[in-house]
């Protein structure tokens, strides 16, 4: 006996082949649905309330790439070219074709002295490369990104701490310098730090000797997570495990001391963790969150990002732990993609193109643009000044810490809990699967046996 009859099946696979066909094109934005719960205040008074600080870090996108078009922020529709002329950024699919170009080197091609005007040259001649830089998502394409923005802060002044990749501004994320590394560990191999293969090295810039050196991605500096081990203040961070991808970005395995001593498993956890923690109220008062797949690293699709991404705040918002939760969403560089806001110049590599920020809290301003300049080191800023800690270095001593953003007045704002969404499939992927749903139903017409 067959429980689902073959017509009933190929109805239902014609359906979902019309909804895939539907996802890949351009739209208006759906309805975004939510559910919204009051939030009982948290006690204490002012930055007090905030007992539990999250940072959720993506990776590779700009801000005019991510929100460009958001109303009232300071975004761009266009971008100048090297050679003088402005262009349309045009519209960027979930999936894109490749992972531009995005290192030091890059950057500064990129911003070239604050023009903003070589993410052309860094395409090398690639005519694909060179449109996907000049790219952008609208609200249709992030319907849940833009919703968070609407209801809580979307910061356009989040400038990545230095102008290059992943690796060294992530070192900013816990430490507030990078022990002047330019670029990701090469080569490459998903594991970049102490437990590195040998022969895996980073560029370090050496000012005093005014030479580059190549040296291994481990190092011994203090980071956040000794001040607040030295405070008896709780941490985690919150990563995928070594053997999984998105291990690279577990930082904490950069940091001598910690990745191999008995912090590293005692407090650095797989990812997976972080929503049971949240749900449970077990969030320590402050954790970093990085994940792989749904990283939305190029060509990664963002939608399955952004997905993953209302989990996690859904997860928060869920738990008990919400009225007093402060959780910040940026994504690591600019990824190649177009900015058309020039960062301020603080060194030789300081500080890199703009990247989104939102900030998500019961007492986060409500529909609130901050134009105050962050950057990485603005998170240590924050926890420093919450859990009266020392700065760790002159960049987070300087850092605006981002309280602008915050009204501790107010009531709290209640839960935002979304919805996930059907994905598009890519084009190429679109023709395949709708040859095989076509295949499966002609031989599903023949007459079954009685």
């Amino acid at each position: 006996m067959k429980i689902f009859g073959s017509k009933l099946l190929g109805v239902g696979l014609a359906s979902l082949a019309l909804a895939t066909l539907g996802g890949c094109s351009k739209s208006k934005p759906a309805a975004v649905v939510a559910t919204r719960t009051p939030t009982q205040p948290a006690p204490g008074q002012g930055v007090q309330k905030i007992q539990h600080i999250v940072f959720l870090i993506k990776e590779n996108r700009s801000f005019d790439h991510y929100f460009g078009t958001f109303p009232g922020a300071d975004g761009a529709t266009s971008g100048q070219t090297a050679d003088g002329k402005t262009i349309p950024i045009s519209h960027s699919p979930d999936v894109t074709r490749f992972d531009l170009g995005h290192s030091w080197r890059d950057a500064i091609i990129a911003i070239n002295g604050g023009r903003m005007n070589g993410f052309d040259q860094i395409a090398l001649g690639n005519v694909a490369g060179y449109k996907q830089a000049y790219t952008q998502l609208e609200q249709s394409d992030i319907p849940n990104y833009f919703t968070y923005a609407q209801n809580f802060v979307l910061a356009d002044r989040m400038f990545s701490s230095m102008a290059g990749p992943s690796f060294p501004n992530h070192l900013f994320t816990v430490a507030a310098q990078d022990a002047h590394v330019l670029d990701n560990p090469h080569p490459s191999n998903g594991t970049w730090g102490c437990d590195a293969d040998d022969g895996l090295t980073v560029p370090v810039d050496h000012p005093e000797e005014d030479r580059i050196r190549m040296a291994p991605p481990c190092f011994d500096f203090q980071t956040l997570a000794d001040s607040l081990e030295n405070a008896h203040i709780s941490w985690k961070y919150y990563a995928p495990s070594r053997g999984h991808y998105g291990y690279q970005f577990s930082t904490l395995d950069s940091v001598k001391h910690i990745r191999n001593g008995p912090l590293w498993a005692q407090r650095v956890v797989p990812d997976s963790q972080f929503a049971e923690d949240a749900k449970n109220g077990r969030l320590p008062a402050v954790s970093w969150l990085v994940t792989g797949e749904a990283n939305e690293h190029p060509p990664r699709s963002t939608c399955m990002g952004e997905n993953w991404t209302v989990r996690e705040m859904n997860a928060v918002m869920q738990g008990p732990d919400w009225n007093s939760t402060a959780v910040f969403i940026t994504w690591d560089d600019f990824g190649g993609f177009y900015d058309h806001v020039a960062p301020p110049s603080i060194s030789s590599y300081s500080l890199g193109p703009r990247v989104p920020l939102l900030i998500i809290s019961p007492y986060a301003k409500q529909g609130y643009i901050s134009h105050r300049e962050y950057e990485f080191s603005s998170f240590l800023k924050l926890a420093e000044v919450r859990f009266n800690l020392p700065p760790l270095t002159g960049r987070d001593s300087k850092a605006n810490d981002m309280l602008d953003s915050f009204d501790f007045e107010h009531p709290p704002q209640p839960t935002l809990l979304l919805k996930e969404r059907v994905c598009p499939v890519p084009p190429g992927r679109v023709a395949k699967f709708l040859s095989l749903v076509k295949g499966y139903l002609t031989k599903q017409s023949v007459p079954e046996e009685q």
